[in-house]
Parts: structure tokens; C-alpha cells; sequence
């Protein structure tokens, strides 16, 4: 049976994949920085694996300890909203470690046995956010768009060694942990010039104000990382959830 390895995978969009792929039959290697083997149903199919991306160490011992993997899907990531200004520059580092960065070493470490096997996927979750500028999400932007730029080259790259490289861009999905987690690590942010506090306000609000509804659902996201993965035909890049299929019309 082929194996997926997802990483992200404690909540949002990664633990829903998870799942998808186990129901469909897959070996799911299901990754985490803090495993909790109660977040997915037992399975002789699933591998729950300790894995920081941000940490080569940490990715050479999962990759290692998952075997051979016939599908990489890039989910884990953390998401920023500030005005640039006030964004302390150890959290900006953070941000491409993780969200950019740590997909490239993910991909370092599996593309070895891939380009051995002359057959593999590799899928990286980015953001709608790439397809239309928006305020005071610059750095989590850049991060995204360089995963893109880098994805659409790379698959030029691999495909004459029979390796499939797709890119999925999720719309806004309010109701996952990613945006909690991303309240939490702002939290800690300094605070914002006072120059820039009427504007941060009209941002927020209108936010707050499209908190309720949710145009993107976990299972759009899903749908697309799964046709990614098995379609072969599928374009290369594919907008989850009718708002970032909208942008990307």
C-alpha cells in the first residue's frame, strides 16, 4: 500500500488529511511537534511521528523512521498578522523558518529516495493570501509566495526524474487551530505604533466581522491534497474553498 507523510498534523487541515488518507486505505506517517496518539483512530496503517521542521535533527530522524515514502504533503506552518513595524525580527526569522524553510528541508530530506525510486509526490500547502495583496499580513505572505515561486520551478526540476510536485492554496478557514495558534504567538508581539492603530483597528474589525462565516472548509482543503496526491493530471497549482477559488479566477 503507498504511504503519505503529512506533516502539521495536530490539528486544522493536516489531521484532517491524516484521516482522509488512513479511510482511503493509505499508511499515513502523521507528524507532529508534540505527538498525541489520541487525535487519530488507532490503525496498524498509522505512524504518529515527533517532527519539528524547523529542526534538521528532528526531520532526518522521522524521515528516517518513516521508511519509504511515496507521498510528501508540506502542511505545517504559523500564520502572522501585524503591521510590519512591529514585527520583532526574530519572529519574521520564525516565520520563514517554519513556513518556508522547513518545507525546503522536508523536501531535502525525502527527495534522495524518491530520485532512487524514479516515482514520488510532493504537495506544499501555501495560502490564498499569494493571490491578492492584503494589509498587515506581509511576512506570512512573503513566506507563502516564496513556496510558490519555489514549488512551480521545482516541478520543472523533478518531473524528468518521474517526481510530481504540486501546490495547494487553502482559502481562509477561521475555525482551525492555525489562526488560535497565530493569536497566541501575537500575543507576545510589541506594541504597534500609534500611527498605524486607526487602520490596524478597521482591519481587525472587518475581521472579526467575517469570523463567523467560513468560506474555505477543512474538507476543501482535504479534497485538493488528495487530488494533488493521486491525480496525475491535475493542474499544478490548486485553490481549496470557493474564496480562494474566487482569487484565483
Amino acid at each position: 500500500m503507498p504511504t503519505v507523510m503529512i506533516t502539521g498534523c495536530s490539528s486544522g487541515f493536516g489531521l484532517e488529511a491524516a484521516r482522509h488518507f488512513l479511510n482511503q486505505g493509505w499508511s499515513v506517517v502523521a507528524t507532529m511537534r508534540t505527538p498525541d496518539e489520541t487525535l487519530l483512530p488507532p490503525s496498524d496503517r498509522l505512524h504518529l511521528l515527533q517532527l519539528d521542521v524547523t529542526d534538521r535533527d528532528s526531520i532526518a530522524r522521522a524521515v528516517q523512521a518513516a521508511g519509504p515514502v511515496d507521498a510528501l504533503v508540506n502542511n505545517a506552518g504559523i500564520g502572522w498578522l501585524s503591521a510590519f513595524e512591529a514585527t520583532p525580527d526574530e519572529t519574521a526569522r520564525m516565520i520563514f523558518e517554519t513556513n518556508t524553510f522547513g518545507t525546503f528541508e522536508m523536501i531535502r530530506a525525502v527527495l534522495p529516495q524518491m530520485r532512487t525510486r524514479r516515482a514520488g509526490v510532493i504537495v506544499n500547502v501555501s495560502s490564498s493570501v499569494t493571490l491578492k495583496p492584503l494589509p498587515l499580513l506581509q511576512l506570512y505572505t512573503a513566506s507563502k509566495a516564496a513556496v510558490n515561486a519555489y514549488t512551480e520551478s521545482l516541478a520543472l526540476e523533478l518531473a524528468p526524474l518521474g517526481i510530481r510536485t504540486r501546490l495547494v492554496l487553502p482559502g481562509q478557514a477561521p475555525s482551525t487551530r492555525f489562526s488560535a495558534n497565530a493569536r497566541t504567538l501575537m500575543a507576545d508581539a510589541p506594541e504597534t505604533p500609534a500611527e498605524y492603530a486607526p487602520f490596524t483597528q478597521e482591519v481587525m474589525d472587518a475581521l472579526m466581522a467575517n469570523a463567523g462565516k467560513e468560506p474555505t472548509r477543512s474538507e476543501d482543503v482535504v479534497k485538493a491534497i488528495w487530488r494533488a496526491v493521486t491525480d496525475s493530471a491535475c493542474p499544478l497549482r490548486l485553490p481549496a474553498g470557493s474564496d480562494a477559488e474566487a482569487l484565483a479566477a
